[in-house]
């Protein structure tokens, strides 16, 4: 099993006429997880295995700039493993939560979801042979409201009432 797990957070923006930061997320975040699995892929093929990518709730919304942008983009190539893996019998599975509990995250003060609770998700979802694994609420909540209209997910789109 490989579980692409590094990542890294900073203030870089997609906005930013200095694009610095936001490359150095997506060289760890992106392109990292993807040096990875493809330097693993033999061994993952010899041996049927699974690659668990972790993600984020914020793979689906947009509201952390260029970090986001990084776990869409990680979201979008794990499909893209999953497709392309499957006839080699490698399992790619993504793992979605939103805070947890973890030095990364030590600032914030939203909710959290406690480390121990998200490897047990990661395991009942990997031994079900799950696809997308949703660890807390706050994942199972922004992915069912992908299929809302977007103003749902960002109420500052809504229209102002004059």
């Amino acid at each position: 099993m490989l579980i692409n797990n590094a990542g890294i957070a900073n203030r870089g923006s997609l906005l930013a006429d200095d694009l610095t930061a936001a490359r150095e997320m997506f060289e760890t975040n992106f392109w990292g997880a993807l040096a990875v699995t493809n330097a693993f892929r033999p061994a993952l093929r010899a041996q049927r295995g699974t690659i668990l990518n972790v993600l984020s709730a914020l793979s689906w919304l947009a509201i952390a700039d260029a970090y986001s942008a990084t776990k869409a983009a990680l979201w979008s190539a794990t499909n893209t493993q999953r497709l392309t893996l499957a006839p080699e019998g490698i399992h790619v599975a993504a793992l979605h939560l939103g805070f947890a509990d973890t030095p990364m995250s030590a600032a914030i003060t939203a909710d959290k979801v406690d480390p121990a609770d998200v490897i047990t998700a990661a395991y009942d979802g990997l031994e079900a042979g799950a696809y997308e694994i949703l660890a807390d609420e706050t994942s199972r909540q922004v992915r069912a409201d992908l299929s809302g209209p977007l103003e749902q997910l960002y109420p500052a789109l809504a229209p102002v009432a004059s």
